[in-house]
């Protein structure tokens, strides 16, 4: 083979291997002819042409992205800081390239601002108490708004919501509060039960007779256990009369 003809098939090979390129498995190719999308490399050896084409590669695993801490305002006006975490991949490449510049970024924003939106909503004690159902709110919206870009949100989870301190002393006087108010109900609704319960009681003993007098024997056959007590008895007046009846016989 002449050297002249030899050299040009030399750097002809060289060109063409210098287009080879490999797309793992959990990535992506865009290939662009001329600056015009042409498809998408799946995974495997492809081929892009020097000069004429060019490729972007993009990542399809799940990412990992912090919320930036945010200072917000609940309904109630109580400026809490929240932060969140946000679990999303690329769901089509293509759009991820051609609908937006850096979609990571663009992520990022769109969370924190729909993040500030919907703790406005909520008042302070549906923030603390339904965390999980609010995180569902922002992660179907940062989902349904990343649409366009190929974007799929598989989860936000809040992390930390933070209150100044006075706010904090001010909820623990409050939790104080409501606890006594609690032990005040149980304490009025068991005065009542008992109440009650000696109500009826006496009713049934006031109906039999002489059940008085052998409950009154049975309370001192109790307290005469402890020889340390000292007792005055009182005779019932039903006794009393007993006694006037055989004084005047």
């Amino acid at each position: 083979m002449p050297p002249l003809l030899f050299v040009p098939l030399i750097l002809l090979f060289l060109f063409l291997v210098s287009g080879l390129k490999i797309v793992n498995e959990y990535e992506r190719g865009i290939k662009f002819t001329f600056g015009k999308f042409s498809g998408t490399m799946k995974p495997g050896l492809r081929m892009v042409i020097p000069v004429i084409q060019f490729w972007k590669r993009i990542d399809m695993r799940v990412k990992v992205g912090d919320v930036a801490d945010q200072e917000c305002i609940t309904k109630d006006n109580i400026t809490v800081g929240i932060n969140a975490v946000i679990y999303y991949k690329v769901a089509d490449a293509s759009k991820a390239v051609l609908n937006v510049e850096y979609f990571q970024y663009a992520v990022s924003q769109l969370a924190q601002t729909t993040m500030r939106n919907i703790v406005g909503e909520v008042e302070l004690d549906e923030l603390l108490s339904k965390r999980e159902e609010i995180s569902e709110r922002i992660k179907d919206i940062v989902d349904k708004a990343s649409d366009p870009w190929g974007i799929l949100v598989e989860s936000v989870d809040l992390k930390d919501i933070t209150l100044a301190n006075e706010m904090k002393r001010v909820i623990g006087k409050q939790a104080e509060a409501e606890r006594e108010k609690r032990a005040s109900i149980i304490k009025a609704e068991g005065e009542v039960i008992a109440a009650d319960n000696m109500a009826k009681a006496a009713n049934t003993l006031s109906k039999a007779d002489g059940a008085l007098h052998l409950r009154t024997l049975q309370t001192l056959n109790d307290l005469s256990s402890d020889q340390s007590n000292t007792v005055i008895f009182a005779l019932p007046l039903e006794v009393l009369r007993a006694f006037e009846n055989i004084a005047k016989k």
